[in-house]
C-alpha cells in the first residue's frame, strides 16, 4: 500500500504542488481568521474562587476590566470633561471618580478620608474605568485604545487590561521579525552544514507549508494564546527539519539504484516515512505531556504543536518529494565542498577517553540538579515586559504617587448584616499591605438610607444579590507578602460569608504560582515515561530508554540550571515548556546514534568499531539538527521584548546546542561501556561474537 501511494505521489508530483499551493489559501485564511489570546491568566482551570469571581465581575458588575487613569496637574472641571467623553466610547461600561459621590465644588479636604485616599495623592487624581467585555477581549482592547487617544502626557493608564493591550501591540509589531530571522539564520545553518546551496531554501519551503497549514488549521480550536502563536513557527521549524535531512539522504543513497529518479524518491519515501513516523513519536510524546498542565496554556501549546509535527512528517512525504523533483538539478548543481570536518579524529579521542567523559557526567549531575531546582521564576506578568511600555510607566506611576500596585474585588452576600459587613471590613484593613478598602457603606455612609442612593451609584457595589468591595494593596502581585496578604482576606471573608469570591490580578496570580509548581512535575513525569515507553518498544530494550533519557536529563537540568549561577530570574512557564520539549525534540539525536551503533553489531563488528561507525556517521546529522533548531530560536530570543518568549525561546536554543554536546562527548563513551549489559536487558540486540 505504502509502495503505491509513493509511486502515486512521484509519477505526480507536478499536481502535488499545485494541490499544495491551492490550499495555502484557505489556510492563510484560517490563520487570519483565528483569534488570538493574550490573557494567560484566562487559562486559569474554571473551577477556581478567582476564576469563579471573574466570571461574576465581568458578567454582573462589568469589573472584570478595570483600568486606574491617574491624571497630573489637572483641574476638576477638565478631569469632569476628560470623564465625560471616556464615558461615551463604545465598550466602557462606567467611569468612576470622586464627581460620582460629591460635587467637584466640595474642597478634596472636607471629603471623607476613604475617599480622598482612594481618589487624590498630591496633585495627582485617580479614575477608575471599567469595560463591557473581559480583561482581554477584542471589544475591550478596542476601547482601551480608543481612550488612549483622549489621554495627553498628564494621563497614565494601567491596569490588568492595559498591560495586555500592549503586550497585544509589541508582540503583533515583532510576530513578522520572528519568523523572517528564524528563517534566515536556518538557511545560514543549513548552507554551512549541507553541500548544496539550493536545498537549504527548498527544506524551508517544505517546512513553510506544514507550518501555514498547521496556522489554518488553527481555527478549528477557536483562539490560541499570543505565546502559542509567537513560538510555533520557530518551535515547527526547529523540531521538523530533521525529517527533510532523513529525505535527501535517503534520496541521494536510491538514486544510484534507480534509472528513473521518481522511482528513487518513492523509494526513499517508503523507508523514511517508516523513521519519520517513530522518530515524530517522542516530539509529540514532548508535546503531549504539556497537555496535561492544569494551566491550560500548556494544552493550547501542546495541541498546535503536535499537530505542527504530525502536518510537518505529513509534508515532508508528500510536498518536500515533490519540490526536490522540481528542483533536482539546480540542487545537485549548485554544490560546495563539506564545510563541517572529519569526526574520525574526535571519535578515537571519545572512545579513548570514555571513562573521563563518563565521569565527568556523572560528576554534573549534583550540581546540575542542585541549581535546576534553586533556579529563580517570576510570575508577575507585567515583570516580563519592557518597562518603557505605557502600562509599565502608568503602574510603576500608581505605585509612587498612590502607593497602590495591585486591585483585590471581594464578592459577598447582598444580604449580610451591615454589622457583619463593617467587622469584616474592619478586619480586612487591619491587614498588612492593604492601602484602604472601599465597600458601599464606606462610599455612601451607613446613616443614608438605601432608597436614597441613587441607582447608578448602587450598581458600582450592589447588584444581583451581590455586594462588591474592592481592597487596594500596596504589594505587587505573585510576590510572597501579596499571596500571605490574598490568604488572610480570603479567610476573613470567609468567616463572614462562605459563598465569598476574592478575585483580581493578585489572586488569580496567587493560584497561577500554586498551579504551575504542580504542573511542571506532573509534565515533566509524563514526558518522561512517554519517551521511556517509546525508546523501549523501538529498541525492544528495558535498559536502553533509561540510559538515553537520563543523558537528555542531564542536558535538561544542566540548561534549567544555568539561570542560577548567571542570577537570572526565569519566567514560570519557561522551565515546564523547556522540561518536555527538550526531551521530546532532542532525544531523536540519541536514538538516531543508538539505532547505527545497533546496525553495527549487528553486521557482525565488535563494539568499538560499531561505535567509532555510528559516532562518525552520526555527528554530522547531530550538528547539522542542533544548529538549525539553535538558529531558528536563538534569533528570536536576541530580539523579542517580550521575556517570556525571549526566555523560552533562548533556553530553547541552549538546549539544542547542550543536547547536542551531551550526545556527542558522552553518549558513545556510555553505549561502549554499557554495551555488555544493554545486550543482557535487550530482546535480539544482537552483540558480536568477537571479544571487544
Amino acid at each position: 500500500m505504502l509502495s503505491k501511494v509513493a509511486k502515486l505521489l512521484t509519477r505526480n508530483y507536478k499536481l502535488i504542488l499545485t494541490i499544495a499551493v491551492l490550499l495555502l489559501i484557505p489556510s492563510a485564511l484560517g490563520a487570519l481568521k483565528t483569534a488570538v489570546n493574550y490573557d494567560i491568566l484566562s487559562y486559569l482551570p474554571q473551577d477556581l474562587d478567582s476564576t469563579q469571581g471573574e466570571k461574576v465581575l465581568e458578567s454582573t458588575f462589568h469589573d472584570a476590566a478595570t483600568s486606574m487613569l491617574v491624571i497630573d496637574n489637572m483641574q476638576s472641571k477638565d478631569v469632569t470633561a476628560l470623564k465625560e467623553k471616556i464615558k461615551q466610547i463604545d465598550g466602557v461600561n462606567s467611569v468612576a471618580w470622586v464627581d460620582d459621590i460629591a460635587d467637584i465644588s466640595v474642597p478634596k479636604e472636607m471629603l471623607p478620608q476613604v475617599l480622598k485616599s482612594a481618589f487624590y495623592s498630591d496633585k495627582s487624581t485617580l479614575m477608575l474605568v471599567t469595560y463591557d467585555g473581559s480583561s482581554s477581549s477584542s471589544e475591550t482592547l478596542t476601547a482601551l485604545g480608543n481612550v488612549k487617544k483622549l489621554l495627553n502626557k498628564q494621563c497614565f493608564l494601567s491596569g490588568f487590561s492595559a498591560i495586555i493591550k500592549d503586550t497585544k501591540d509589541l508582540s503583533d509589531q515583532e510576530m513578522p521579525i520572528y519568523v523572517v530571522l528564524a528563517v534566515v539564520l536556518s538557511l545560514a545553518a543549513m548552507m554551512l552544514c549541507l553541500e548544496s546551496w539550493v536545498l537549504p531554501v527548498v527544506f524551508i519551503l517544505g517546512i513553510l507549508f506544514a507550518v501555514v497549514y498547521n496556522f489554518g488549521t488553527n481555527i478549528f480550536l477557536g483562539q490560541i494564546s499570543y505565546v502559542t502563536k509567537a513560538i510555533a513557527a520557530i518551535l515547527q521549524l526547529g523540531v521538523t527539519m530533521d525529517y527533510s535531512i532523513f529525505l535527501i539522504n535517503r534520496y541521494d543513497e536510491e538514486k544510484p539504484k534507480f534509472q528513473d529518479r521518481r522511482d528513487a524518491m518513492a523509494q526513499a519515501i517508503q523507508n523514511t516515512f517508516l523513521s519519520l513516523s517513530g522518530s515524530s513519536l517522542t516530539t509529540v510524546a514532548g508535546f503531549f505531556a504539556l497537555c496535561f498542565m492544569r494551566l491550560s496554556l500548556g494544552k493550547d501549546i501542546g495541541i498546535v504543536m503536535m499537530k505542527g509535527v504530525i502536518l510537518g512528517v505529513i509534508t515532508t512525504v508528500t510536498v518536500l518529494p515533490a519540490l526536490i523533483l522540481q528542483f533536482d538539478k539546480p540542487i545537485h548543481k549548485y554544490t560546495h565542498r563539506n564545510m563541517l570536518p572529519s569526526f574520525a579524529l574526535g571519535t578515537d579521542f571519545l572512545i579513548r577517553h570514555r571513562r573521563a567523559f563518563v565521569t565527568a557526567a556523572l560528576l554534573l549531575i549534583i550540581p546540575a540538579t542542585w541549581s535546576q531546582a534553586h533556579t529563580q521564576m517570576y510570575y508577575n506578568l507585567d515583570q516580563s515586559l519592557p518597562k518603557t511600555l505605557d502600562s509599565i510607566v502608568a503602574t510603576d506611576k500608581l505605585k509612587n504617587q498612590f502607593n497602590m500596585l495591585s486591585t483585590h474585588f471581594l464578592i459577598v452576600d447582598d444580604k449580610m448584616p451591615s454589622y457583619q459587613m463593617e467587622n469584616m471590613v474592619d478586619e480586612i484593613k487591619k491587614q498588612d499591605g492593604v492601602k484602604d478598602v472601599l465597600a458601599y457603606d464606606d462610599i455612601i455612609g451607613p446613616a443614608v438610607p438605601d432608597g436614597f442612593v441613587p441607582q447608578s451609584i448602587k450598581d458600582i457595589c450592589k447588584k444581583d444579590g451581590r455586594q462588591l468591595v474592592m481592597i487596594n494593596s500596596r504589594y505587587r502581585a505573585a510576590e510572597d507578602q501579596e499571596n500571605q496578604q490574598i490568604a488572610k482576606i480570603s479567610a476573613i471573608a470567609k468567616k463572614y460569608d462562605s459563598t465569598s469570591q476574592l478575585t483580581g490580578e493578585g489572586a488569580l496570580t496567587k493560584d497561577l504560582i500554586e498551579i504551575a509548581d504542580v504542573d511542571f512535575k506532573v509534565t515533566n513525569y509524563i514526558s518522561i515515561l512517554c519517551i521511556l515507553l517509546i525508546v523501549g518498544i523501538v529498541f525492544k530494550s528495558f535498559s536502553i530508554p533509561f540510559l538515553l533519557t537520563a543523558i537528555i536529563e542531564l542536558a535538561i537540568f544542566i540548561n534549567l540550571g544555568i539561570p542560577y549561577f548567571t542570577g537570572t530570574v526565569i519566567p514560570f512557564i519557561s522551565p515546564t515548556v523547556i522540561g518536555c520539549v527538550q526531551l521530546g525534540a532532542t532525544v531523536d539525536y540519541s536514538i538516531l546514534m543508538t539505532t547505527r551503533f545497533q546496525e553495527e553489531l549487528k553486521a557482525g563488528r565488535d563494539r568499538l568499531e560499531a561505535i567509532k561507525i555510528a559516532s562518525n556517521t552520526s555527528f554530522k546529522s547531530i550538528i547539522t539538527s542542533a544548529l538549525v533548531f539553535f538558529c531558528a530560536t536563538s534569533g528570536v530570543a536576541m530580539i523579542s521584548k517580550i521575556e517570556i518568549i525571549s526566555s523560552i525561546c533562548s533556553m530553547l536554543a541552549r538546549g539544542a546546542i547542550i543536547s547536542g554536546l551531551i550526545i556527542i562527548l558522552v553518549l558513545p563513551a556510555v553505549l561502549y561501556v554499557t554495551e555488555p549489559f544493554v545486550s543482557k536487558t535487550s530482546f535480539s540486540w544482537k552483540t558480536s561474537q568477537k571479544a571487544a
